[in-house]
């Protein structure tokens, strides 16, 4: 990673996005300890983050819009506008107001979807292609070592201070980024205007998913996985409250620990996509989300800290390789749209199992529907195994295309001397053409 941060460019941009991840980190466990607090409900809590979610599916629209756009001047308008959206949190004031927090978490929602198809092509026109792996591999480990004291110093701020505090930290940290990013120098090169009509256009990223043999293949097994990772949004307070017979703030304790896996994810998922390429980094990240919900299906605080490390981890192998194989493998005019649409196709699932999980918390034991999720997981994180071959390594050669097995060419019999003497005496004989 030292390569990438040597650039001033790169610098300068993780410097905005440290202050943008620090109020994420904040921010969005502390909306759902906030939602618990106000209304006493796991499956509301759990809401919360459906609602940040489930947005996410206007993705195609979403990275159209973008891409229309030079990636810089929208990045800095899109954090001004984020910081304006969490205004609303000065006014809850009581559990009639919990709509206000889920409309705020709607809008979050948008806008990270947003930011993100922007932060995909600002980084694909800064970064050559050779250090992609290394850039997201930085950020997502600064974003999982938030996770170290985010969400503690979130709840922290949410018990001593209440909501509005955690909405002023909020607007300072997307601010902070808008003012540290408008100092990025222009690309030489914007994104270039389409021809098509717009429906055409919003359907390009989808398209390109579907027309790519390792992107499609990445979807598929990630859309899986994604049909019961969501669960754990609810489960885990169920957890925390019904297995291990604490409030709802000791959830801010496990995530934190769970940073610390992050952190050492974020660390390894360049090394492993120059071993593994992008989709076997990818398929890594699924895998170990799986014993990690297994080991959670007892409640044990010993096997709570094991298991968040091994989910930790999970997550930024995850993002690391689709993040980089999108970008590898996508135009860079393109890149937004394929991002946002990215996003969609796995923000539907895991919408749906969020939403889920919420509703069969209140009726189905946490320990059954944390067993399923790690079954399912460990399905997904085969099925993308067995894909690996389709993105090789960065700087392997791929194997030279099979050709058709050539026969010895026979030379033509030549014809005697005297015939061809004979020829040219009887005026038979024709030059070569040409």
């Amino acid at each position: 990673m030292r390569t990438v941060l040597r650039r001033p460019d790169f610098r300068l941009l993780f410097g905005g996005l440290l202050a943008s991840m620090t109020a994420e980190s904040i921010l969005l466990l502390a909306l759902a300890i906030w939602v618990k607090d106000l209304t006493g409900s796991n499956g509301l809590a759990g809401g919360t983050i459906f609602a940040v979610v489930a947005p996410m599916t206007l993705a195609p629209v979403i990275g159209w819009f973008v891409d229309r756009h030079p990636r810089r001047p929208f990045f800095v308008a899109a954090n001004v506008v984020t910081a304006a959206l969490l205004t609303p949190l000065f006014t809850v004031a009581d559990a009639d107001d919990v709509w206000i927090v889920y409309l705020v978490a709607a809008l979050y929602g948008l806008s990270s979807v947003t930011l993100g198809a922007a932060l995909s092509g600002l980084i694909r026109e800064l970064v050559p292609v050779e250090l992609l792996a290394e850039a997201n591999g930085a950020l997502q480990t600064v974003r999982q070592g938030m996770r170290l004291v985010g969400p503690l110093a979130g709840a922290a701020l949410y018990a001593a201070l209440g909501g509005w505090a955690l909405a002023g930290v909020g607007m300072v940290g997307f601010l902070t980024a808008a003012a540290v990013v408008t100092a990025l120098p222009a690309p030489q090169q914007v994104p270039s205007a389409t021809r098509l009509r717009w429906p055409a256009e919003m359907g390009a990223g989808l398209r390109h998913l579907a027309g790519e043999a390792a992107l499609r293949r990445a979807l598929l097994g990630y859309g899986l996985g994604s049909l019961v990772m969501g669960f754990s949004e609810s489960l885990i307070f169920a957890y925390v409250d019904q297995g291990l017979h604490r409030d709802a703030a000791f959830v801010g304790v496990l995530v934190t620990v769970q940073g610390v896996g992050g952190l050492f994810g974020g660390l390894c998922s360049p090394v492993l996509v120059r071993r593994l390429g992008e989709v076997g980094t990818l398929a890594a990240g699924v895998a170990f989300f799986s014993p990690a919900a297994l080991a959670l299906a007892y409640p044990d605080l010993r096997l709570a800290f094991v298991a968040v490390l091994l989910a930790g981890i999970s997550l930024p192998l995850t993002m690391v390789g689709l993040h980089t194989l999108i970008q590898r493998r996508t135009p860079p005019t393109l890149v937004g749209r394929v991002a946002a649409a990215t996003q969609a196709v796995v923000s539907g699932p895991q919408a749906f199992s969020i939403g889920a999980g919420a509703l069969l918390v209140g009726f189905l034991d946490y320990r059954v529907l944390f067993a399923l999720v790690g079954m399912a997981t460990l399905a997904a994180g085969t099925y993308l195994w067995r894909g690996r071959h389709l993105s090789a390594p960065p700087g392997t050669r791929p194997p030279p295309p099979p050709t058709r097995p050539t026969l010895p060419r026979v030379p033509a019999p030549r014809r005697p001397v005297e015939d061809a003497d004979r020829s040219v005496a009887t005026g038979t004989h024709r030059p070569p053409p040409g």
